[in-house]
């Protein structure tokens, strides 16, 4: 089969491609009249940031020497099969470019894996995907770097325990649950800390690639057509970046159902602790370099309050967003790199196991590759 990559309307019917083609020019038509407003208003809104002294420089709080720095990310991979569930879920942590001078012990492994067959469930994907924050968490915590980096929001973790906790909750039998109880008491801990980010040669940032929020926006009046992340990058220069913000707080208080674990009355304290940090994150808006977007981080108050630990985080980023190629820090690009290939790997691991099935089998193969055959057809991975 030829690559889909080398020609996406191979297989498509001509007027399909020809009617989308069509609307896609409406669609550039409509953009480019909504960048022309804001290239009207650029220098207006810039005017506003300096007026209300949210404008700053990284040069303004010094140059702190490189810190070492670390990248986590994770993914989780379904592979739904004739009579089971192939579940992969994994974390990694990725070093940084280091100072040549720097020698540091990192306890290995650097990642964090599960696979696993299960029966059919709709809630699977949502209880892989906390085990997968769970890893990430213990990633962050362990690395004995001085700025880590999250992919994503520092809210997003308790977000997605809540989510699977709640089906544990409503299914007492769930296949997954021990793996993830099994990992919630440190992950909690972990992710206390990483909130809290309580010792001062440690610094750690959730860095959302994608993001509604308008923290900034709502206090200037921006229009609501703009987030806060894509209006800065047409206003912000190299090395500007935006005073730190409190965090946007949800209309529903932070909530964490532990009814589903054994250990929820040891767990309570920690799960408050958390909720409480949570409510005293802040951001800031970042554009290390002329060929960067803004980027938008998500620090403890503790960092965000203290010039010197801030410093160290930019710092951070500046020295690791080292080429146009490349939109986001290095560890984090090479940690989303490794864990988007765990999709693509599922049908190997599918193909072990199958054949560790069939050694061991001694009626007829074909039932053994009719049960583990995938429903999805190969090429539109």
């Amino acid at each position: 089969m030829p690559d889909s990559n080398e020609n996406p309307f191979e297989e498509l019917p001509e007027a399909l491609v020809d009617e989308m083609l069509s609307q896609s020019e409406q669609v550039g038509d409509a953009l480019y009249q909504s960048f022309e407003e804001v290239q009207r208003q650029r220098q207006v809104l810039r005017g506003a940031l300096e007026e209300k002294g949210f404008l700053r420089r990284d040069a303004e709080i010094g140059y702190p020497p490189i810190p070492t720095t670390c990248g986590v990310d994770g993914t989780y991979a379904i592979e739904r099969l004739l009579s089971t569930d192939l579940v992969a879920v994994a974390g990694v942590a990725v070093e940084g470019l280091t100072p040549p001078s720097e020698i540091r012990y990192w306890e290995r492994p650097h990642h964090r894996t599960l696979i696993q067959a299960m029966g059919h469930d709709p809630d699977t994907g949502t209880v892989a995907r906390a085990i997968m924050m769970t890893m990430e968490l213990e990633l962050a915590y362990k690395a004995p770097h001085e700025a880590v980096f999250l992919d994503g929001s520092l809210t997003t973790p308790l977000i997605y325990l809540n989510q699977a906790l709640n089906k544990l909750t409503q299914n007492r039998d769930f296949e997954l649950k021990d793996s993830l109880l099994d990992r919630l008491e440190n992950a909690l801990s972990a992710y206390k800390t990483i909130l809290i980010a309580p010792r001062t040669d440690r610094v750690w940032g959730g860095i959302p690639k994608y993001t509604t929020h308008r923290e900034l926006g709502k206090q200037l009046n921006w229009s609501e057509n703009y987030d806060d992340r894509a209006l800065l990058t047409l206003i912000l220069l190299s090395g500007e970046f935006i005073k730190p913000m409190p965090l946007d707080q949800p209309s529903e208080p932070w909530h964490l159902n532990l009814s589903s674990s054994p250990r929820r009355e040891a767990l309570e304290p920690l799960k408050n602790d958390v909720i409480s940090a949570l409510g005293h994150l802040f951001v800031i808006y970042y554009r290390p370099h002329d060929w960067m977007p803004v980027l938008r981080l998500e620090i403890s108050s503790s960092i965000a309050e203290n010039e010197h630990r801030l410093a160290m985080l930019l710092q951070a980023i500046k020295h690791q967003c080292i080429t146009p190629s490349i939109l986001e820090p290095f560890p984090l690009y090479m940690a989303d790199r490794m864990v988007k290939h765990l999709g693509r790997a599922i049908p190997a691991f599918r193909q072990v196991a199958t054949q560790r099935m069939a050694d061991q089998y001694k009626g007829e193969l074909g039932e053994i590759f009719f049960s583990m055959h995938g429903y999805r057809t190969e090429t539109a991975r």
